[in-house]
């Protein structure tokens, strides 16, 4: 159902150094300035980063979803995109977490937040309406081609999910329809992948995965954002409260 590669997140190597032995005569000063040093990061942490929108609308936990990424650094400083199941909407973001460009999509027919296991390997004509979902969770995404020689980006390749142009091939699905309306469940169609206008991949998503990997997170419908997404937390209860958290998210969203 697909060809290309998408490999292994890989982490990067830190390097350390070692640091002279201080001269007894630069001492209290070296104190003073561990001491001012403490204090700046005591101050830069009672203030989150967060994800800018402009002035894009949002769900709550779209925002949510966004500010966690940024201020956990979870994109490993690589652009990423979110799917808002719910809201029928994707969000693609540079590394920083500034907003590129939003629009519509198509998704998975039937609602749930797991891929039947090996639907990637099985023909479009053997997978039930009922087993057409667009899988929730966190996704290292690349550039590539599908069997029919057109650019998509991968999403989550073992499943045979990708995100590409709208496909028109079928008048009956009337997909160009779906997204113009304002309705979520009108955007219901597709086998799991995830359609947007073409102008909008070829605008936004081609430039921002152009040479380069990215992560897609595609929040839940059916579970909660601390369920799929382990590690999530909530931004600004936990920079207000000291408290993680997870698990808080509202129905529709799945961490790790």
């Amino acid at each position: 159902m697909a060809v290309s590669f998408i490999p292994h997140e890989v982490a990067a190597a830190e390097k350390t150094a070692q640091s002279p032995k201080p001269d007894r005569s630069l001492f209290a000063l070296e104190i003073a300035g561990s001491r001012l040093n403490a204090e700046r990061q005591h101050a830069a942490a009672s203030h989150p980063k967060r994800a800018n929108f402009g002035r894009e609308r949002k769900s709550e936990q779209a925002r949510q979803m966004a500010d966690w990424v940024i201020d956990s650094g979870n994109n490993r400083g690589m652009p990423f995109a979110i799917i808002d199941k719910t809201d029928a909407k994707v969000f693609v973001f540079d590394s920083h977490g500034r907003l590129r460009g939003a629009a519509p999509v198509l998704l998975g027919l039937a609602r749930g937040d797991y891929a039947v296991p090996g639907i990637g390997d099985r023909k479009l004509s053997d997978i039930r309406p009922e087993e057409r979902t667009t899988a929730a969770g966190r996704f290292v995404a690349s550039l590539g081609y599908n069997l029919n020689g057109k650019d998509v980006l991968w999403v989550d390749y073992k499943n045979a999910v990708s995100l590409h142009r709208v496909v028109t091939n079928n008048p009956e699905e009337r997909r160009l329809e779906r997204l113009a309306t304002p309705t979520p469940l009108d955007k219901r169609i597709s086998y799991g992948c995830i359609n947007v206008p073409a102008k909008f991949f070829d605008n936004v998503v081609k430039p921002a995965f152009t040479r380069t990997y990215g992560i897609v997170y595609v929040l839940p419908e059916t579970l909660s954002i601390g369920e799929i997404f382990k590690s999530y937390y909530d931004v600004e209860l936990r920079w207000r409260t000291g408290k993680t958290a997870v698990g808080l998210g509202v129905p529709g969203s799945r961490v790790f």
